[in-house]
């Protein structure tokens, strides 16, 4: 069944429509009624007239981009200097985003978020991206537990007959939509699907902007792997039109962007600008710009990384893009959020727990000692560990902002210097790598978009650095400790092994064809040519289907 209803407005931009119809599949999936309902639709359908045809020209730039970095042009990365050069700064921060010393992240799932929301940090993001697999079920899923956790009326209980409610006094919500490049394909307007970053995005302000502002918080988003300014300039205008359409204060609606992209970092400056009215903060999305670095120099037979645990914050690449975001946003006005530390705390092996704190400890000491104001972690028993280590470093302020990194000075040739990171490429590695990307892929198949595993929190992000850096490896032919040259017919044998190794201790709820089937993926992302640019959009085909 699909839901439908028609808008009198015509839409403009590249696929203009006569009577646009936002159509979604609605029969069988739990509160589908509660947030499909006909003026949501609506909403969606003018948010994808009015800018879906500007987003794909952005994506098509994005391809013309990577073949000029494919044929040398490191020059892709251009700079706005009358943006530079000018004395602006962002707008204030409100009340319950000007203290942000340790934010959690997780899926947009209910137990998650009321366990997240009561954890003690200042801020939670609800995840629809990298966290989240976008099944229709759990996108649908997700919305009904933000409009219940709004309105303070989120609960839960366990099979096991445990309760889970909100505290009196949760963390400030934040909502992670996914990135420009991923379609909804179960929201179309005449046809074509709705970006999901709009749909994640439109659902959440149409019904709850409203709610949140009473409250006195407001809608407030995580904007994930933008590459340039021009991007972030169709937020900007997404988020001009929805508050008039929705009737909504100039400038309520206030967005961190993750600087989690290669091409972001050359335009952080250009990107708080188009943002200013906005924007408050920029996050250091490390994994991703892993990834994303790995990605946009793959060709370069001098960009190739070593294993991805030598890939730590303090190699040269990695340095200079945190310094630089903490020095541009502070120059700026804006906070300056640090990165998530995978190490996750295990309940079965104290000698791991420890690791894990202290391996946390030491990661916020850094970030906190940068000037960064606040941070994230992966997991509540977290918290405490992180917020230490901010209380300590702001001594009773609610940021260092005012903390200029004059002392700052990060080139172009810095940000791309990959061939200075120390390390080899081992057995240890390679191995790694692909038993983490067969794992999570078959997690993420049936549904499961966060996953610990080997004492790591895993998601997208980090799986997205497991296929790439084996695509690179085999690419190049590159020297692998203890096993000769990396080559497909290596990566195929030790497939081979790890779907037994884990077929032989399978998490409940999982089956073998999750694992043929998570092989097959990994083996498309990590070995063919193309090189495929995120994994999730073969994958968005698969979800659901075991």
């Amino acid at each position: 069944m699909e839901t439908a209803l028609r808008i009198v407005e015509s839409p403009n931009g590249r696929s203009k429509l006569q009577s646009p119809v936002a159509r979604a599949a609605s029969s069988a999936v739990p509160g589908a009624d509660r947030v499909l309902t006909p003026q949501a639709l609506a909403f969606l359908a003018e948010l994808h007239g009015h800018f879906d045809g500007t987003r794909r020209d952005l994506l098509d730039s994005r391809i013309d981009r990577q073949r000029r970095l494919h044929d040398g042009d490191t020059l892709s990365f251009p700079k706005a200097l009358h943006v530079r050069e000018a004395g602006w700064t962002v707008a204030p921060a409100p009340a319950d985003l000007r203290d942000r010393r340790v934010e959690i992240t997780g899926p947009a799932e209910r137990k998650m978020m009321i366990n997240a929301l009561n954890s003690g940090a200042r801020g939670f993001i609800a995840d629809f991206e990298d966290a989240l697999t976008p099944s229709w079920a759990n996108i649908v899923a997700g919305q009904v537990n933000l409009l219940d956790a709004v309105r303070r009326e989120i609960a839960f209980t366990a099979p096991d007959g445990r309760a889970y409610e909100l505290t009196e006094d949760p963390a400030t919500l934040h909502v992670r939509p996914r990135g420009w490049h991923l379609d909804e394909p179960h929201v179309r307007v005449a046809g074509q699907p709705v970006a999901g970053a709009l749909v994640d995005f439109g659902l959440h302000v149409f019904h709850n902007a409203n709610e949140l502002l009473d409250r006195g918080s407001g809608p407030y988003l995580y904007l994930p792997k933008l590459e340039n300014r021009f991007e972030a300039r169709l937020w900007n205008e997404v988020f001009a039109f929805a508050q008039h359409r929705l009737d909504l204060p100039k400038a309520t609606i206030k967005a961190t962007v993750l600087i989690e992209t290669l091409p972001a970092a050359f335009e952080m400056d250009e990107i708080l600008y188009e943002l200013r009215d906005h924007a408050v903060a920029l996050n250091a999305g490390r994994w991703d710009y892993i990834f994303s670095a790995i990605k946009c120099l793959r060709h370069r037979a001098d960009c190739v990384l070593p294993d991805r645990s030598q890939v730590t914050m303090t190699v040269p690449f990695m340095r200079a893009y945190t310094e630089l975001l903490v020095a541009t946003c502070h120059r700026r006005g804006a906070h300056a959020i640090g990165g998530m530390a995978p190490l996750i705390p295990s309940r079965r092996d104290a000698a791991a727990s420890a690791h894990a704190l202290a391996g946390v400890q030491l990661d916020k000491e850094r970030e906190a000692g940068d000037g960064f104001d606040g941070t994230w972690v992966a997991h509540p028993h977290l918290v405490p560990v992180a917020t230490a280590v901010f209380d300590r470093h702001l001594a009773g302020r609610p940021n260092q902002v005012e903390r200029r990194r004059d002392d700052v000075v990060v080139e172009p040739e810095h940000l791309l210097d990959l061939r200075s990171t120390p390390g080899s490429v081992t057995e240890t590695g390679v191995r790694g790598n692909v038993s983490v990307g067969l794992r999570y892929i078959a997690e993420w198949l049936r549904g499961n978009g966060a996953v610990a595993i080997d004492g790591l929190m895993e998601d997208a992000a980090t799986a997205e650095i497991a296929r790439s850096q084996v695509w690179q490896w085999v690419h190049h032919g590159v020297a692998v400790d203890g096993l000769g040259v990396a080559s497909a017919s290596l990566v195929r044998r030790i497939l081979d092994e790890e779907l037994e190794r884990s077929a032989a201790d399978l998490p409940a709820g999982m089956t073998r064809e999750h694992l043929v089937a998570a092989r097959e993926l990994f083996e498309k992302v990590a070995l063919e040519e193309p090189f495929v640019d995120f994994l999730t959009l073969p994958g968005y085909g698969r979800v659901g289907d075991l």
